[in-house]
């Protein structure tokens, strides 16, 4: 079977930077029509979707904050308007304010809780009404595909960042528990939890000395790219993984294999 994603149309949230950006331009690149979902860096959200169309693809980008629900009904809405259905939601927006625990704000607490939790299950209960809507369009073998972005750290405790691992803790189970209550009409929920990967706006931790101690927490040896998430993106909305449901695949170069224990059997 071949991992293509012709006449589909996906949102993909926080798609104008890192992960999201590589995730929607990989869609296209697989055939999806794909709604480029932006909250701040207009810009580029914009010169994505001309990389897309000079390629010969359909894209539009539309700005929303996730944890807004009035936004999210008009992200939908815009999506609809512009292309007729929606097959795909991957729920990517995600946001860090970190601080120890002792000095963290409540304000910055609620925040990474709103845009990574609360944002995720609006765009995924959005996609299941829309799912429900719409209907079969005979385009996938699942009536609608969910993929909400998690992280190594919904397993690994990671001090300093108690709102961002509280968040994704969340979303592990928030994921489940949605795949449980929706496999039987068909709609696919599931996630990814990339580990370490390099993006422009954590370039000072995966270069330099910085890189050289993070390689130490990852078994496979190298920092991952933004193309590894979005190359597994692609084959989790494709059909190819049609009985993949409620699973959360870490794509981590080996990270939550604990390597600190390498020594210590």
């Amino acid at each position: 079977m071949e991992i293509r994603l012709d006449h589909q149309v996906a949102i993909v949230t926080g798609a104008s930077s890192g992960i999201g950006h590589a995730v929607a331009r990989s869609f296209a690149a697989n055939g999806a029509a794909v709604a480029i979902n932006y909250h701040s860096h207009a810009e580029a959200a914009e010169a994505l979707v001309r990389e897309i169309t000079e390629n010969g693809g359909k894209a539009i980008a539309i700005k929303a904050d996730v944890s807004d629900p009035e936004q999210v009904s008009r992200l939908f809405a815009q999506t609809l308007d512009a292309f007729g259905a929606i097959d795909i939601v991957v729920a990517n927006s995600g946001m860090q304010k970190d601080a120890a625990a002792r000095t963290m704000s409540l304000e910055d607490w609620r925040r990474v809780l709103d845009v990574n939790l609360t944002g995720q299950f609006l765009c995924a209960q959005a996609a299941i009404q829309q799912f429900h809507k719409q209907g079969r369009r005979n385009v996938s073998r699942a009536l609608g595909k969910i993929i909400c972005m998690s992280s190594v750290h919904d397993a690994i405790p990671w001090a300093g960042h108690v709102n961002y691992a509280a968040s994704k803790g969340g979303v592990a189970m928030m994921m489940k528990t949605l795949a449980q209550e929706v496999a039987e009409s068909g709609i696919r929920v599931n996630a990814i939890s990339p580990g370490a990967i390099r993006t422009p706006i954590n370039r000072d931790a995966t270069e330099g000395d910085a890189e050289k101690a993070l390689l130490k927490l990852i078994p496979y040896g190298r920092v991952g790219d933004v193309e590894d998430i979005a190359n597994t993106a692609v084959w989790l909305a494709s059909d190819c993984s049609d009985y993949v449901v409620g699973a959360t695949l870490y794509v981590d170069g080996g990270m939550m294999l604990y390597p600190g224990f390498r020594d210590n059997g």
